[in-house]
């Protein structure tokens, strides 16, 4: 071989490296297939029946829907997602999450209710498996290790609109505040004084609680109703979901015509269909709408679309967005995952780019996230949620 052949060879070597030269040696160990990462289950809770139902259907759609776009995998590992019914009492709740423990689930996610979330707290701590819930998130729970949250707590959505109609009410306006007698509902009314001002005399009436049923009848709020507006109110705030929202706003519309305030769920999914013309006008605040325009958000919302023949919820998209940090933890944490290490890699997790927007978990393991005013509106034969503001950043 020449002395320039011998130099040209040597630079080829040189260039290709080990590995390249592993390759042009034909090695067997190049472009093998990594080896499958073993199975892991996921555990979700979810009503089955009962007014929280179709919430319920919401976040097991999102959290599927994560799984169908991504190979039915999180963080590489084939998933079985077993779920158990939530029902509609804390001893439900625990039942679900006793049933699904013993299952030997790697997380859990889920849980609708307040009142199931504060009930099954001690259960899921003792048991050291992680919780992402993906919708009840009460301010009261407090100093929690291990029960994350993908949604928001209940007072920022009050504090939210407290905050936008401080300055919109006139200087002589009045605010009826009308809520169910239920673990959520002081959280929420305390968030809207505290944004709107506590001490403010237009909000000064006495806060009107009423049944807290999931499933009323046609005229389970007439009374309280009536109680609230004797004070010829210019406005209605209230915090109603499902078929309890259904019902108030129908009932509320025989007697009240004026502008009516609360938290996205009152206008979300079903509910809206069932409202049709009623639903006219009210304005909510929410940490999602399916009309933002970002690039997660239209992944997700046609995706939903198209499987389900409808608009998606925040809480399908909040369940998606526990399937999507349970992706990236359990990512972190290598080989063949526990529940303790898929927890402490949910505490590494940064921003996550959601259809919401970006947000990240703060200290108290829920979101810092935007909040956004909607205005229902109809859009030719259907009425819609439309996003008219941007509200705050809270958490």
């Amino acid at each position: 071989m020449s002395q320039m052949n011998r130099r040209r060879a040597l630079q080829l070597l040189a260039a290709l490296g080990t590995t390249g030269f592993a390759t042009a040696c034909g090695s067997d160990n190049v472009d093998q297939p990594t080896a499958p990462k073993s199975p892991i289950k996921i555990g979700l809770i979810a009503p089955k029946a009962g007014g929280f139902k179709t919430i319920g259907d919401d976040i097991t759609n999102g959290f599927q829907l994560f799984l169908d776009l991504h190979n039915q995998q999180l963080g590489g590992h084939p998933v079985e997602l077993l779920t158990a019914d939530e029902g509609e009492t804390a001893k439900t709740g625990k039942a679900a999450v006793d049933q699904l423990l013993k299952q030997n689930v790697l997380a859990l996610t889920g849980v609708v209710n307040s009142a199931v979330m504060v009930g099954i707290r001690d259960t899921v701590e003792d048991a050291r498996v992680p919780l992402v819930g993906s919708n009840a998130s009460p301010s009261s729970l407090q100093s929690v290790v291990y029960i994350w949250r993908t949604s928001y707590v209940l007072d920022e959505a009050g504090r939210a609109l407290g905050l936008y109609l401080r300055d919109q009410l006139p200087a002589n306006g009045r605010i009826a505040i009308i809520v169910p007698e239920n673990v959520g509902s002081p959280d929420v009314v305390r968030g809207f004084k505290q944004g709107f001002g506590v001490t403010d005399p237009r909000i000064a009436d006495p806060v009107t609680n009423t049944n807290p049923t999931t499933n009323p009848g046609k005229t389970t709020y007439v009374a309280d109703i009536q109680k609230a507006l004797r004070k010829n109110p210019t406005a209605v705030f209230c915090f109603f979901a499902g078929a309890a929202g259904v019902e108030f706003i129908k009932q509320l519309r025989d007697q009240f015509s004026g502008p009516v305030y609360a938290p996205g769920f009152l206008t979300e999914g079903t509910v809206l269909e069932s409202l049709d013309r009623d639903a006219l006008g009210i304005q909510t605040a929410l940490n999602y709408s399916a009309d933002l325009n970002n690039t997660s958000n239209r992944v997700f919302a046609s995706a939903y679309r198209k499987k389900h023949q409808t608009t998606p919820t925040t809480y399908a998209m909040a369940s998606y967005d526990a399937a999507q940090v349970l992706d990236q933890a359990i990512q972190l944490t290598g080989g063949t995952p526990s529940p303790q290490q898929v927890n402490l890699a949910l505490g590494k997790i940064g921003q996550i780019d959601s259809p919401r927007g970006i947000w990240q978990f703060n200290q108290p393991r829920t979101p810092q996230q935007k909040w956004y005013l909607r205005e229902v509106q109809r859009d030719g034969q259907v009425m819609s949620n439309v996003l008219t503001n941007e509200l705050a950043t809270l958490g």
